[in-house]
């Protein structure tokens, strides 16, 4: 419970500017899916701490799991 509060504060953070329904809908995908999102973000920070930009890194790793995400997305 303490830790989903946690990750929705710090999506909130992360996404703002973005509309409310595109957050709630973001902050839904990876409240449903931690353990994938999880390590999305051990990936990219393993390529940020090996020299990439963490916007290099970002799209990389999520060019790597392009089929999972999409089929996330579609529910």
């Amino acid at each position: 419970m303490f830790k989903e509060f946690l990750l929705k504060q710090m999506l909130k953070r992360q996404l703002k500017g973005l509309p409310p329904a595109e957050v709630e809908r973001i902050t839904k995908l990876v409240s449903a899916n931690p353990v994938f999102f999880e390590r999305i973000g051990k990936e990219i920070k393993e390529k940020t701490k090996g020299g990439m930009t963490e916007m290099e890194a970002t799209m990389r790793v999520m060019r790597e799991h392009q089929a999972e995400l999409q089929k996330i997305m579609q529910g």
